[in-house]
């Protein structure tokens, strides 16, 4: 169960990602990347705005608490969340261990949209198994191994993007 200070966070950021919604924009993310899910209509910018607010707010975030903020924006299913999520991993890459791609296969697997297990894939789990040490980026690979012979196809095409070059 998430902290009271995670849980605050969380609703930081859905209330400025709420609040720099556009409908058009919405509808636009829609009509682009298709009915899985809700859309806000937040830009990037606002969502990495909001982040930066929110981490500024709560400078001195644990792995742990990191890892579960990402979960709990992933758990509502809306892209401008989700993406938020991503976004976060990304930021704080340093903080993520091997044993975080289990978080990353249960994102990959709940994503209804292709373009955010696309960047999940590129800027995060790439980046994550690439940083690893011998024995850990050993694990690592054998877990994006495994998603290439996933029923899945975006295990598939993000375990292709995460073994791209390393």
């Amino acid at each position: 169960m998430a902290s009271q200070r995670i849980v605050e966070a969380c609703e930081l950021v859905d209330e400025a990602l709420q609040n720099e919604s556009s409908w058009q924009r919405a509808e636009e993310h829609r009509a682009r990347f298709g009915g899985g899910g809700r859309y806000y209509g937040t830009s990037v910018g606002a969502i990495r705005a909001s982040l930066r607010d929110t981490l500024r707010r709560f400078p001195e975030l644990t792995h742990d608490e990191i890892t579960a903020l990402s979960s709990l924006l992933w758990a509502a299913d809306v892209y401008e969340r989700r993406l938020a999520a991503v976004i976060l991993l990304q930021s704080r890459l340093d903080v993520l261990i091997v044993s975080d791609l289990t978080r990353l296969e249960g994102f990959l697997r709940s994503s209804a949209v292709d373009e955010l297990s696309f960047v999940l894939a590129r800027d995060v789990i790439r980046p994550l198994v690439l940083s690893l040490g011998d024995r850990d980026r050993a694990r690592a690979e054998s877990v994006v191994a495994r998603w290439s012979e996933s029923e899945s196809p975006g295990l598939r095409r993000a375990a292709q993007i995460a073994a791209a070059d390393s």
